[in-house]
């Protein structure tokens, strides 16, 4: 595996070594000194071109747990904001010698594009309404380490899922590793194609809850609105926000899933997002840990214990 671009491309035994590395990766964060020096005189760039404060900042952690040395380059400010070419930033990422570039871009597909241009190894942070294959397998290490499996749960990912590349990854890497997976969305923020996917849709979220094993809620992207895609935001709680009432309507041992930012009392009540059934900070932490594995597995990092 030389690029990490998208979970599809992704095969059960590529996941499982991500999650394993993972596994290992979570112990340094137990340790006084939380750092490797597996990827020590290797550079990582992170190259955003779209704002994601949490996204960097753990690829960030993780790059400089591993040892390498991190160059943040934000789109804002840059010669990029006056008019240079992804091909042209790419050259000059070629020159600063990177050796993996952390790619997030409004375009669906830019880091396809950038993996052609350059010789270092390109991870996907979020490609347009594409794919964020880090936040899924974030997201399913969370799970194995909640239930201690996923082969055979039932995922049931819930909102906006026509501008959701979180949504996308995750049916992908979950029905990968054996996961049943329900989308649900009213019709309007369901993609064209949907049924060609290995997901089942479903618009009625209380006929869902109680045969799911994990609930997944998706932020409603306003940014992205540019149509009217329900009548209010008070009817789209009604109908696809997680309350209390619907927790109680869930499996005792059923988790909550978010990948943040949250909308609090639009598609997911503060009480319920605060609950012992929610994973959100726990899906932080584990973020720094997958995106170490992943950084690890890329630049053939060698496993030094010390």
């Amino acid at each position: 595996m030389r690029h990490l671009l998208s979970t599809e491309d992704l095969t059960r035994d590529d996941a499982l070594r991500v999650l394993d590395t993972a596994e290992y990766m979570a112990t340094v964060a137990d340790r006084s000194v939380k750092k490797l020096p597996t990827l020590r005189g290797r550079t990582v760039v992170n190259l955003f071109f779209e704002d994601s404060t949490r996204t960097r900042t753990s690829f960030e952690v993780a790059a400089k747990r591993l040892s390498a040395d991190v160059i943040n380059f934000s789109a804002r400010g840059s010669s990029v904001s006056k008019g240079e070419s992804l091909k042209d930033t790419a050259q000059t990422l070629e020159a600063m010698g990177a050796d993996a570039v952390v790619c997030r871009h409004p375009a669906s597909g830019a880091p396809y594009r950038l993996a052609r241009w350059v010789r270092g190894s390109v991870l996907n942070a979020g490609d347009g309404t594409h794919e964020h294959p880090t936040q899924a397998l974030l997201d399913a290490f969370t799970i194995r380490r909640r239930l201690g499996r996923l082969e055979g749960l039932s995922v049931t990912i819930v909102g906006d899922l026509l501008h959701s590349r979180v949504a996308r990854s995750n049916m992908w890497l979950l029905s990968t590793l054996g996961a049943r997976v329900t989308l649900v969305a009213p019709p309007t923020l369901v993609p064209v194609g949907v049924e060609q996917w290995p997901a089942e849709v479903s618009y009625d979220l209380d006929a869902v809850l109680p045969k799911s094993d994990v609930v997944m809620m998706l932020r409603v992207q306003r940014e992205r609105m540019t149509a009217a895609f329900f009548p209010t935001e008070r009817e789209y709680t009604r109908r696809y926000g997680l309350d209390a009432d619907r927790l109680a309507a869930m499996p005792p041992s059923a988790l909550v899933m978010h990948p943040g930012p949250m909308v609090r009392g639009m598609e997911i009540a503060s009480d319920v997002a605060d609950s012992t059934r929610s994973t959100v900070v726990e899906q932080v932490a584990n973020g720094v840990s997958v995106r170490m594995a992943v950084l690890y597995l890329l630049l053939g990092g060698t496993r030094e214990v010390t």
